[in-house]
């Protein structure tokens, strides 16, 4: 029976089989590592982009307070 053949020579089989193709845990690992890289992108994007708005709104409110005449608090 050619069954019997193929007992305990799993790995074997597979060194030959599979040879130079990604295991799926190898693929699992990429993936990951793709996808926390994509998430680190996204966030330094996000972060840029906040940081932009700041500014934005500094230089629109600065605008907006010397527009007026410049500082008009309580003591000036």
């Amino acid at each position: 029976m050619a069954f019997f053949g193929l007992i305990g020579n799993d790995r074997q089989m597979a060194a030959t089989t599979y040879a130079g193709k990604e295991s799926a845990s190898q693929r699992r690992q990429r993936k990951e590592a793709e996808r926390s890289a994509r998430r680190r992108q996204r966030h330094h994007r996000a972060a840029i982009e906040a940081d932009r708005d700041g500014w934005r709104w500094a230089d629109a409110e600065r605008e907006r307070q010397e527009g007026r005449g410049g500082r008009r608090g309580w003591f000036s």
